[in-house]
């Protein structure tokens, strides 16, 4: 089949980092009347994490929203892959952009690629090398699939060289440090009115954290006996296992210093930032989040392993693994320094989606 005479680059995101992360080449393809169609891949379902952010971001509308019937992981790629196919084929972009590390990312990457159109793998050559964590597959997938690959840091371009892949590199940058400057004016509007003068910000939500009941024992732990309070914005898998464990009463009971929030959206979150000691958490776009010049905050990582390991380089944060005793031992260094985090970002200067539209518009 012939290609359409229109060119055109075919967004897609489906969860809350897919969303943020997206939003500022979004922008930047609106600035320089791009022609795009953005796609919505309904992987977070719940509005909390999908649709609010899209709307508290001033966003433009998904042109397409997909339903997922299947909330187990294999059946959700499988229902994404066929649907997305079949987008693809109807719209015939010249390009397929996704972001990260998520199903949807894996799943348009397979249907693009089965449907012969070309893929710009955004946040590309980010390895964990724990093969405990779905999203090390997705990514290390979607980069061999990939016809272009956006690196954020030259470490990241040396981890894709080495892998031999068969797209193009290109050096970016994040586009986590563009979104922050972006919606930062929007996010001193938002509320964070606690009890505390200080307080410690966490998040936890990995599967391989938060399915095993010891793991999630340990962070409890950890929460109570932190050295300031814990706010808590919980993540609805996390309850649901708190709960299933008998672990919820133990975190939210008589005495307990940890503030539990549902989940918040993206301006507050950074205001949470902003605003805390430091920072516990399992995320992988946190740990760049934190580095932005306009937040400067450290984190004690709760994982035993990370795939962005520029920002512990950097002095932003260390990897504690999962264990309580270590944990708290960590973040008793952490809340103790005096030096203040770098002034500088190792993820760029805030310019990512701008150099990503420059290169995409140069294959139109």
């Amino acid at each position: 089949m012939e290609r359409a005479k229109y060119l055109s680059v075919l967004v897609v995101a489906g969860t809350r980092p897919e969303i943020v992360k997206m939003g500022p080449v979004i922008t930047e393809l609106e600035r320089t009347s791009t022609p795009y169609v953005f796609l919505n891949s309904g992987q977070h379902y719940d509005f909390e994490l999908s649709q609010l952010f899209i709307q508290e971001l001033g966003l433009p509308e998904p042109n397409i929203n997909l339903r997922l019937s299947a909330s187990n992981p294999s059946e959700q790629i499988a229902e994404m892959i066929l649907k997305i196919s079949r987008i693809i084929r109807n719209t015939r972009p010249t390009l397929v952009a996704v972001q990260g590390d998520t199903n949807t990312v894996l799943a348009t990457a397979l249907a693009a690629n089965r449907e012969g159109a070309k893929v710009a793998h955004v946040e590309a050559g980010l390895r964990s090398y724990d093969l405990r964590m779905p999203e090390e597959y997705n990514r290390r997938l979607a980069d061999h699939l990939s016809d272009v690959l956006f690196a954020p840091t030259h470490h990241n371009k040396q981890t894709l060289l080495g892998e031999k892949v068969c797209g193009r590199i290109e050096i970016t940058g994040n586009t986590v440090v563009d979104a922050i400057q972006q919606y930062w004016h929007l996010a001193q509007n938002e509320s964070i009115d606690f009890p505390y003068e200080s307080y410690i910000l966490a998040t936890i939500h990995r599967a391989e954290n938060v399915d095993s009941k010891d793991v999630l024992r340990e962070f409890v732990r950890v929460f109570k006996e932190a050295p300031f309070p814990v706010v808590l914005p919980l993540h609805p898998r996390t309850k649901k296992r708190l709960k299933q464990f008998g672990l919820w009463r133990r975190l939210i009971g008589d005495g307990s210093q940890v503030q539990v929030l549902k989940p918040v959206g993206y301006l507050r979150f950074l205001r949470l930032m902003k605003y805390c000691t430091c920072i516990l958490t399992d995320s992988g776009g946190v740990q760049e989040e934190v580095t932005s010049p306009l937040i400067r905050k450290r984190f004690v990582l709760m994982r035993i392993s990370t795939e962005r390991p520029e920002a512990v380089k950097a002095g932003f944060g260390v990897v504690a693994g999962c264990k309580a005793a270590v944990i708290l031992r960590e973040l008793g260094r952490v809340v103790t320094m005096k030096k203040p985090p770098p002034a500088r970002s190792p993820y760029g200067d805030g310019r990512a989606s701008r150099r990503i539209c420059t290169y995409l518009r140069s294959t139109l």
